[in-house]
């Protein structure tokens, strides 16, 4: 026996959801989305704004909504509704022209005869529907005049049981009369059927007796009489939209045209009392709209009832698309509408966008707060912290310069174990494990030790210590309205997480405070101030964060004191006794002296204190230089987008008191 073979074939998975996709990976989303809450917008609006944007590599629901528009404006103006009308007009033509050739040759016919069917046949009306309804009675003396026009007979059949059921036109082409009678059977059950359910008589069993003698006619599959109804519904109501978006003329001509129908006017009886109950049982369906077709390409009935259903189902779309309404979520788009109007690719992006919002919330990146709004979970503050830290790192590493902040011995004594070595660690290297790691990598990757050796990040293992001196850490930053009208809101946002999450993963034995000063200053944990929005509010009460900064040390009297200072301005208010904010621009000397009273204080306790000044203004330059002297304190200038390496330089080097050079930062 010869060997059986059988070819394969491979293309798009079109199944649904690809069970072999990636899970969808949320960092950019993320992100994108603590971006946004950083500039001040909420996370159900930033969450919003992703999606609408989409990705760098992903459509969002902006482009898609534009594309369904688009498409909506390339139906109405490529068609035209006249298709029906002009096919049925060339058939008359077709006709008339035949059987004008017919008398023409019959030599046989009686010259009266002759000249009263020419006659008749010059004078008919200029109206399409009344010159075929003038030749119903026609006695043709052409076979092909009489095929003609009895091909409008069966076309203008078709073209309106098309309206009412999609595929009809082809279906009946070339139809016998067993055909047609069957198709009128199934209109009389159908009406039949929906008759009792208007009365609440019909079960489901009328239903299921009724698709398995006429299923067949239905090519969405029913489950139900509802559902049945729903179909057919949108079907009629968009075939009653179409004779609406044509001109009175053209419906005139039709209406009387219909009565031709297969030569049957019980066809339109039935048709009439189809659309009657799907009326009284749909009418929430739009049965009155109407457009506007400015196209070239003439239109059917039917396939002009299936643009008008197109056009419906597209503005379904771009409602569901807008997410404007009450409750909206992603789960609401109808992704196999999506996919039949703009294509299976389109469809991937909407349940790939519905998959983030999703997964933003299930997976615990969003929570609800005690007043109902989305907020960032701590679960994606630890995130976005780590990727902050990470682009810190880097910052930190490629600075031309710069030189070790680490110092051996500085973290205590070595225990004997070791282990892998993380950004911030300040140990010394166990070389002996970190050179047989290198070996065992080459040794796997199919190189030769003995070739050379090139070390790899994850090949480093530091000397695990004994505890450390404990740090006191206070991150002081500014948020006066100035900050974020000089785009310095975000970069000061990000620095902090990235320290807050440098010291609550590397340095859980340090303390961290941050404190916020405008016209007052505040304690805030990370959420809050990755939260906070920018207010337009006069003040830059320094004294008041000393204050608090003051109290947080002594609160931690065994630590080491690192105070980190981020500001773009003087000091323009102080705190008075009675507790209120006293404001004054240019500054008052009391607020100056009562803030370098405070931070004399700081000085006296040891404090290591570091200013992060950001702009030029010459005041403010002078200002923190004299602030920085009296305590033997450092200023750093950095950029804004380089604020996040600085702070996070600068506590590392307070932290190990290690030598630091940054030309072209400090002034």
């Amino acid at each position: 026996m010869g060997a059986h073979h059988r070819s394969s074939r491979y293309g798009r998975y079109t199944g649904g959801p690809d069970p072999l996709a990636p899970p969808v990976d949320l960092a950019e989303a993320l992100d994108a989305i603590a971006e946004d809450v950083m500039a001040g917008y909420s996370p159900r609006h930033a969450l919003q704004e992703f999606l609408r944007r989409g990705g760098r590599s992903r459509e969002g629901l902006d482009n898609l909504a534009g594309r369904v528009q688009q498409r909506r404006r390339d139906l109405l103006s490529r068609h035209r509704l006249d298709g029906t009308l002009s096919e049925v007009r060339k058939l008359l033509d077709t006709a008339v022209l035949e059987e004008r050739k017919q008398l023409a040759r019959d030599a046989m016919m009686d010259n009266t005869d002759r000249a009263f069917r020419e006659m008749q046949l010059q004078n008919l009306p200029s109206s399409t529907a009344a010159a075929v309804n003038e030749l119903a009675a026609y006695d043709w003396q052409s076979g092909t005049a009489r095929a003609a026009y009895e091909r409008i007979k069966d076309l203008l059949g078709r073209e309106v049981l098309d309206q009412r059921f999609a595929g009809m036109k082809q279906a009946l082409e070339n139809a016998t009369d067993e055909d047609r009678a069957a198709v009128s059977g199934m209109l009389r059950d159908l009406n039949e059927l929906l008759g009792k359910h208007r009365r609440g008589e019909d079960t489901d069993a009328d239903f299921q007796e009724f698709m398995a003698r006429h299923g067949r006619y239905f090519p969405e599959n029913p489950q139900s009489v509802d559902e049945l109804i729903d179909a057919l519904a949108r079907r009629a109501a968009a075939a009653q939209r179409l004779l609406q978006s044509m001109s009175q003329e053209q419906r005139d001509e039709l209406m009387r045209l219909s009565a031709q129908a297969f030569g049957s006017p019980d066809l339109m009886a039935q048709l009439n009392q189809l659309d009657a109950s799907l009326r009284a049982l749909r009418p929430g369906e739009d049965w009155s709209g109407s457009e506007r077709f400015e196209g070239q390409e003439g239109l059917g009935l039917g396939d002009g009832t299936g643009a008008l259903q197109d056009i419906a189902e597209l503005d379904e779309l771009a409602e569901q698309l807008s997410q404007s309404y009450s409750g909206s979520s992603l789960d609401d788009l109808d992704l196999d509408a999506l996919a039949r109007q703009l294509g299976q690719n389109a469809a991937v992006t909407a349940r790939t966008l519905a998959e983030i919002e999703r997964a933003m919330q299930d997976g615990g990146y969003l929570r609800r707060g005690a007043d109902g709004d989305l907020r960032l979970s701590p679960q994606a503050m630890r995130r976005l912290g780590k990727s902050l830290l990470r682009d810190t790192a880097r910052q930190l590493s490629g600075r031309q310069g710069r030189r070790d902040t680490r110092v051996a011995g500085a973290a205590g004594e070595q225990t004997g174990s070791s282990r892998e070595w993380q950004f911030g660690d300040a140990e010394p290297w166990d070389v002996t494990r970190t050179m047989t790691n290198a070996i065992r990598r080459t040794v796997a990757e199919g190189g030769n030790p003995g070739g050379g050796l090139r070390l790899g990040a994850g090949d480093i293992e530091v000397a695990e210590t004994e505890a450390r001196t404990q740090a006191a850490v206070v991150l002081l930053v500014d948020v006066s309205f100035s900050m974020a009208a000089e785009g310095r809101w975000v970069p000061m946002k990000r620095t902090a997480l990235a320290l807050h999450h440098l010291v609550s993963t590397r340095f859980r034995g340090d303390r961290l405070q941050l404190i916020t000063f405008g016209r007052y200053a505040q304690s805030m944990d990370i959420g809050e101030l990755t939260a906070l929005p920018a207010v337009r509010e006069q003040g830059t009460n320094l004294h008041h964060g000393l204050l608090l900064a003051n109290r947080f040390f002594r609160r931690h009297p065994s630590m080491q004191p690192v105070l980190l200072v981020v500001t773009d301005g003087e000091p323009t208010a102080h705190l008075l006794t009675e507790g209120e904010s006293w404001f004054s621009w240019p500054p008052d000397p009391e607020t100056i002296r009562v803030t370098v009273a405070e931070l004399d204080r700081l000085g006296r306790a040891g404090a290591q204190v570091t200013f992060f000044r950001l702009g030029g203004d010459p005041s403010l330059e002078r200002f923190v230089q004299r602030m920085a002297r009296r305590i033997d304190g450092r200023v750093v200038a950095p950029n804004a987008g380089d604020l996040g390496a600085a702070v996070v330089g600068e506590y590392l080097r307070a932290r190990f008191h290690g030598p630091y050079d940054d030309a072209g930062w400090v002034s």
